[in-house]
This record gives structure tokens, C-alpha cells and sequence, in this order.
């Protein structure tokens, strides 16, 4: 392990999002709702929908191999492989496995996360401590849910919100000054039961009657999801960018979790930022948790919104309820 700490950062991006979209006037058809409804709640104006073949770990592993080449980055150079996700392929064994013995990184451990839409963050997190010992160089962190399956198709106060798709980085060494400059992770616990999906696990197992009353699919109080969401946004992002010794006039690009309009509008606001410094994809793609922030990142870095020496800051909130976000500097060898 070095005398110092090793500056971390991202190598390299990439996301993959399912072809087929589902728009509000199809929904119409489906559920008690209309676009206009959709749009004004949310902004959602459609989603992508994964194939019924096509699982979590299948999506993920579409992203990540963008990624690697984004990177320069072999599979065989991986030392660790982090899927955050709540819509797992199975209870065990991990998905990350699965992605891990389709790339053929045959080095790297391998494990998932889950911390709802906040899992990207966390995961970030995690990879960037490591890189930063020396423990390992080159990290793989996803974001990959597929929603769709798990979210009841006759509840208009869920499924209008969620899409399916995966977004991934490469972490690893950058220079000095660039890379991740803070990070930050909370969680209030005593509000679990707003967004959740009571049945599956062993507090109550799959049976006949938790199948009948519609228990394994998202169960979610939006009032409560949105006065903690519009609180955490702010509190969240003013604490990171004091915490990276920057000021509200250094930031040049929010990518916030996409699941609400009005929930980034106002964050951008109280950050002082006009809505040309935000990412938004919303519109396009839906709620897709944890996936949303890696998602959105690659697409700024694809269409060229970020270039180096760029202040971005990333924050989300999630199930949990969690929340947390990162500030980094992006420099010329990322992404």
C-alpha cells in the first residue's frame, strides 16, 4: 500500500439502453392516465423497455463492455466488478458475477449493491476508496436495472416513471487534481417503507397470496419520496461542493438523478445554475434508479458537454431512503 493516496477517477464510459419505447399515448391505452398527466407530474414523456429475455446482468453487461473500450481497458485488467441495481437477475448469486464471467475478467472480484436510485453513487464511492489505497487499479462500477418487471402495469402512480437501461465506468488512476474531489453518502432509514417491494425476501416470502395481492412489485408513497428528495437535492449538493473546496460559481455541470423535473429545476436553482449546466434525460428514458446518473454521464461525455478541467457534480436519492452524490474534475484521460 503507497505512503499516499492515489488520486481516482474515471477512465472511461458507457451506457446501453434497451430499443424499444414505450411513449405516454401508449400508456394511455394501458392505465387509467393520459401524456399530459405523465408530463406535468414528472416530465416523462417516454421509456425504454427491456425485452422479456433480456435481464439485468444482460444490460449491464452491454454497458460495460462500452465502457472497457471507452477506457482502453482489457477485462483481464479488472480488479473488481461493483453492479448496483434493486431489479437483481435472482436473490443469489450476485449479478455481478454473471457480468464478470461473460467479460471474462477473470481477475476481479465481484459483487453487487443496493441502495435503490442512490446505488451508482455508492458504488462510485466505494471504488474510488479502493483506488485511492492502491489496493486496485481499474474498476468496474454499474448501474443496471430493469424495471419493468417489477413494477405493476395497473398502478398509474409507478409504472408511468420507470424505464429500463444500464450505464457503467472504469475506475482507476488519473492525475493529480483531477478525478473524484468529494464524496458523500446518508441514509434515513425510518422512512423505508415509501419506496419498496415487500415481497421476495425473508421478511415475507413468496406464497400464493403475496403473488395474488400484487406484493413484488414497487410499492411507492410519492409524497413522501418528493419532500425528501427536494431536501436532500439541495442539502446533498451545496454539502459537496463545500466539501471539494469549491464554490456554487465553480460548478459547470450537474447531472442529478433523473427522476422528477421538478426535482432537478429546483436543485439547479438553489445551486444557482441555469438548466444549459443540466443534464436531463428524463424525458426520454424515465426513472431507471441507479442506472440513471451513469446513464446520463456517458451521454455528456458522447455529445461532448463535458471536457477537461470541468467541476461536475452527481447526487441522487433513492430507496432507503437513501441519498449522496460526488464532485470530480474531469481530465483529459477520462472518458
Amino acid at each position: 500500500m503507497p505512503n499516499h493516496l492515489i488520486q481516482a477517477g474515471i477512465l472511461g464510459v458507457g451506457s446501453y439502453l434497451p430499443e424499444r419505447i414505450l411513449t405516454n399515448k401508449e400508456l394511455e391505452k394501458m392505465v387509467d392516465t393520459t401524456d399530459e398527466w405523465i408530463k406535468s407530474r414528472s416530465g416523462v414523456k417516454e421509456r425504454r423497455i427491456a425485452e422479456p429475455e433480456m435481464s439485468t446482468s444482460d444490460l449491464a453487461l452491454r454497458a460495460s463492455r462500452k465502457a472497457l473500450e471507452n477506457a482502453g481497458i482489457g477485462p483481464e485488467e479488472l480488479d473488481l466488478i461493483i453492479l448496483t441495481t434493486c431489479s437483481k437477475d435472482m436473490i443469489i448469486p450476485a449479478g455481478a458475477c454473471l457480468v464478470q464471467q461473460e467479460l471474462g475478467a477473470t481477475r476481479a472480484g465481484a459483487f453487487d449493491l443496493e441502495a435503490g436510485c442512490t446505488g451508482f453513487v455508492y458504488g462510485l464511492t466505494i471504488a474510488t476508496q479502493f483506488i485511492a489505497t492502491g489496493a486496485m487499479k481499474h474498476i468496474l462500477v454499474i448501474g443496471s436495472e430493469n424495471l419493468s418487471k417489477v413494477v405493476n402495469w395497473e398502478d398509474r402512480n409507478t409504472c408511468v416513471l420507470f424505464g429500463d437501461g444500464a450505464g457503467a465506468v472504469v475506475v482507476g488512476q488519473v492525475h493529480a487534481g483531477e478525478g473524484v474531489l468529494a464524496t458523500k453518502l446518508s441514509a434515513e432509514g425510518s422512512g423505508w417503507q415509501h419506496l419498496y417491494i415487500p415481497a421476495g425476501g425473508s421478511k415475507m416470502p413468496a406464497d400464493p397470496l403475496t403473488l395474488e395481492k400484487k406484493l413484488h412489485y414497487v410499492h411507492m408513497n410519492g409524497k413522501e419520496v418528493f419532500r425528501y428528495a427536494v431536501r436532500v437535492m439541495e442539502e446533498e449538493s451545496l454539502n459537496l461542493v463545500k466539501a471539494a473546496n469549491l464554490e456554487l460559481s465553480d460548478i459547470d455541470l450537474l447531472i442529478p438523478h433523473q427522476a422528477n423535473n421538478r426535482i432537478i429545476e429546483h436543485a439547479a436553482k438553489r445551486l444557482g445554475l441555469s438548466m444549459d449546466k443540466v443534464v436531463v434525460n428524463l424525458d426520454r428514458y424515465g426513472n431507471t434508479s441507479s442506472a440513471s446518473i451513469p446513464i446520463a454521464l456517458a451521454e455528456a461525455v458522447e455529445t461532448g458537454r463535458i471536457k477537461a478541467g470541468d467541476n461536475i457534480v452527481m447526487v441522487a436519492f433513492g430507496a432507503g431512503l437513501t441519498s449522496g452524490g460526488v464532485v470530480l474534475k474531469w481530465g483529459e484521460r477520462q472518458g
